[in-house]
């Protein structure tokens, strides 16, 4: 694994501001995953993630990641398009009166497709029907382009910015 150096910002809610996106087609369709295998959460995983280089779930042992995704405050979402998985979205409410959007996009041959901004909508909607007092996610310069302005647009706000050092694929 190399090290690069990228920008991250971080972005909040303080109160639900978005007004819902319909679904764009009726074979879409959204499952809770209570507790999925480290099989099935790797694919998820890496499915959106490796062309942005995400990797830090790689770098944890099965037990540490099924610690994690078991727990019964993180959640994980599949959005399916016809029954098949689409994308996915981990939200983390292991901090009292906070919900983390912890991961969210989808797979590579379903972006451009009007699911991400639904997707994202039902998402805000599902933390806010927690009544935190604050929603929040980070996304930095190595996620898809549009990442920053999807955030920005249902609702986020920046807050920090930082650039860090980032493990990378070795490629």
């Amino acid at each position: 694994m190399k090290h690069v150096r990228t920008k991250t910002t971080y972005l909040e809610m303080h109160a639900p501001s978005h007004v819902p996106i319909a679904a764009p087609s009726a074979d879409v369709t959204i499952e809770r995953i209570p507790e999925p295998s480290v099989d099935f959460y790797r694919f998820l995983y890496n499915s959106v993630g490796s062309q942005y280089n995400w990797v830090d779930r790689n770098l944890m042992s099965d037990d540490d990641l099924l610690q994690n995704i078991h727990d019964d405050r993180v959640e994980i979402h599949v959005l399916r398009v016809v029954g098949e998985p689409a994308g996915y979205a981990e939200l983390d409410r292991r901090i009292p009166g906070e919900i983390e959007l912890a991961y969210f996009g989808l797979f590579p041959q379903f972006v451009g497709r009007g699911l991400g901004k639904f997707f994202l909508d039902w998402v805000v909607g599902r933390s806010w029907s927690y009544q935190p007092t604050r929603v929040w996610v980070h996304t930095c310069d190595l996620d898809h382009p549009a990442a920053l302005p999807n955030y920005l647009k249902a609702g986020f706000a920046t807050y920090d910015a930082k650039v860090i050092e980032q493990i990378v694929h070795d490629r």
